[in-house]
């Protein structure tokens, strides 16, 4: 019977890809494989926190390159990828998790401030994994795309994500059906709710919702951001060699609660705070 081997999780001289990469889940899978002995490119619409991510990165003795690109615009993306691809070599692992997101219903939200939502998560998305294609390493790279528990399940003023995320969690099936055969793997992690995010906060603003939101989750807590990277480690690692087109909930058994309310509650403290 076959050992199993923990080296599978040392990223020592691989190269890994970081879109929307300076903050929240995205920076702590950067950090993750920063530890692991990663070389990184991260990529982040600010060239000030894509700077201030590059160099704590560096701080824990990896190398790490920071570039400031904006997801909805691929001219920036081809020359970030190219950047990075000639200080590092062809890129191992690919992390998509740009996003945006906020409360509204769907009448109360213009088809601009929708259209924003999509450009970000779903044609960011698309922009990243094409552009980042060319400098994938043929076989072997794993393309990790960063979805939402809203991509499959209804959510009161989220219309926008819901519809988006869904979008990108098809785009990982089928990008994984047509880049399979190169030996290029592509998966969805789906975050539940996560502590210390920026998401959380727009979602949960007060202690009264967030503690609603733990409680709505099977395991009574709210997920940290090393239960994402850990998974996006063991989809990157040889132990997850096998896996590709799947769309993986990371949320404490959220996804088996049903359609979310917590988001209505929400919105009805933001409207009461603004009045």
């Amino acid at each position: 019977m076959n050992t199993m081997d923990f080296s599978a999780f040392d990223f020592s001289g691989r190269h890994v890809a970081v879109a929307g990469g300076s903050s929240g889940i995205n920076f702590g899978i950067a950090q993750a494989f920063a530890r692991a002995g990663a070389r990184l490119t991260v990529l982040s619409r600010s060239a000030d926190k894509v700077a201030t991510a590059a160099q704590q990165l560096e701080a824990l003795g990896t190398q790490a390159l920071g570039i400031p690109a904006d997801v909805r615009q691929p001219e920036t993306l081809e020359s970030a990828f190219a950047q990075g691809a000639q200080r590092f070599g062809p890129i191992d692992v690919l992390v998509s998790g740009a996003a945006g997101n906020f409360l509204a219903s769907a009448l109360d939200m213009s088809p601009n401030a929708f259209k924003t939502v999509v450009d970000i998560d779903l044609l960011g998305s698309f922009n990243v994994a094409r552009l980042a294609h060319a400098h994938l390493r043929r076989p072997g790279a794993c393309v990790i795309q960063i979805s939402a528990g809203q991509a499959f399940t209804p959510t009161p003023f989220q219309a926008h994500v819901c519809a988006a995320k869904a979008g990108v969690d098809m785009l990982t099936q089928v990008l994984a059906l047509e880049w399979g055969p190169q030996g290029i793997r592509i998966n969805s992690i789906v975050p539940g709710p996560i502590a210390d995010t920026e998401g959380l906060k727009r979602l949960a603003p007060t202690d009264d919702t967030m503690a609603a939101m733990a409680q709505r989750v099977p395991l009574k807590r709210l997920g940290r951001i090393e239960d994402i990277s850990r998974m996006a480690m063991m989809l990157a690692s040889d132990w997850g060699s096998y896996i590709t087109g799947a769309v993986i909930p990371v949320d404490g058994g959220l996804a088996l609660t049903g359609p979310r309310d917590f988001t209505a509650a929400a919105a009805a403290s933001k409207r009461e705070s603004a009045s």
